[in-house]
Formats: structure tokens, C-alpha cells, sequence
């Protein structure tokens, strides 16, 4: 009887834990403020936005410049993939990635990227402030991106839904506090 109720509050907890993931549609857009929403952006936009998919890969923006649908390609290629300290430093594919691996990774397939860099490299990388399309959040021991609104990162810092580590899109945003803000020009 005591396994059975176990048995019952992890199922239940497990159906808690769906919930968010379960309730998102198809939908491959959004352009409205969706604060509060699991896997949609954050904020007012002007610009067709990515949502997390049921299966945990972003939408592509059918408006979004190719760099940009590229890396989101990119992004959706790893998004599985197990977190591996210094993955992606040697060569851009790899069995496992980092934090800086992976949005190195992204930013090469996006055509904006010609050598893996390290997260205080990416600190310096492109220009000062946020991207339209991509943004890149970098310090001396982390870095994580935002593209077409979503995050991609490879800390599950501040996740409610338990993805793990690794590269995952993230269904929250961070407050981007301690680190350099970075874009392409024009993106």
C-alpha cells in the first residue's frame, strides 16, 4: 500500500511538473506581451518572437533574417545534449557542450563565429548592448543567449520545469546582472 502511494504522488507530481510544457501550443509566433507564459518571450515586441515547442526546440520566425533562423537551427541541433566542461572548445561539434561551447556553436552555424571562444572572450565579442535577433550575455565563468526572445542556456538558474543542464532553450529569463551584453551589428 505504501509503494502504491508513492507511486500515485510521483505521477501526480510528474503531471505538475508537465503541466507548463503540455499547455503550450504549436504556434510557431508570438507578437504580443506574454509575460507569465511558459516558453513564449518576454516583453512588448515589434517583431515575430520564438516559442518553446512541446519537445523543447524553438519556433523559427518566418520573419527572421537567416543568421537568425540559422542559429535557431543551430540551437535545436543540441538542445539535448549532455553538459560537458570545455565541450566545444576543441571544434565546434561536439558530444557534449558548455555554456560557452554552445552559444559558440549557435553563433558559428549563424555564420557570425569563426573559432570557438571562451565565456570572457565572448564578453568582448561583437558590439556593446542588446541585439534585435540575438543577444549574447557573457562574464569570466558564464555565458547564455537570448535569440528571437527565447533563452538559451546551458544553467537551468531559475527554471521552475527541470530540464537539467546542458543546452536547453530556458522557459524564464535572467536578468542578465554581472554580465557584458553583446551583439552582431544588425542583428
Amino acid at each position: 500500500m505504501r509503494r502504491l502511494g508513492l507511486a500515485g504522488l510521483l505521477f501526480a507530481g510528474s503531471l505538475v511538473a508537465a503541466a507548463p510544457v503540455a499547455a503550450q501550443t504549436e504556434s510557431t509566433t508570438t507578437t504580443t506581451t506574454t509575460t507569465g507564459v511558459p516558453g513564449a518571450p518576454v516583453g512588448d515586441f515589434t517583431y515575430e518572437q520564438a516559442t518553446v515547442l512541446p519537445g523543447g526546440t524553438a519556433s523559427v520566425p518566418a520573419s527572421a533574417p537567416d543568421q537568425v533562423k540559422r542559429a535557431i537551427l543551430a540551437a535545436n541541433r543540441i538542445h539535448t545534449r549532455k553538459y560537458v566542461w570545455g565541450g566545444g572548445h576543441r571544434r565546434f561539434k561536439s558530444k557534449g557542450y558548455d555554456c560557452s561551447g554552445a552559444v559558440s556553436y549557435v553563433l558559428h552555424a549563424a555564420g557570425l563565429l569563426s573559432s570557438p571562444l571562451v565565456s570572457g572572450q565572448l564578453a568582448r565579442w561583437g558590439l556593446p548592448g542588446t541585439g534585435s535577433w540575438i543577444t549574447v550575455y557573457a562574464n569570466r565563468t558564464h555565458t547564455y543567449m537570448v535569440i528571437a526572445g527565447l533563452r538559451y542556456d546551458t544553467s537551468p538558474l531559475g527554471e521552475s520545469v527541470n530540464q537539467g543542464r546542458g543546452p536547453r532553450w530556458r522557459f524564464t529569463v535572467r536578468t542578465g546582472q554581472g554580465f557584458a551584453v553583446r551583439h552582431y551589428a544588425g542583428l
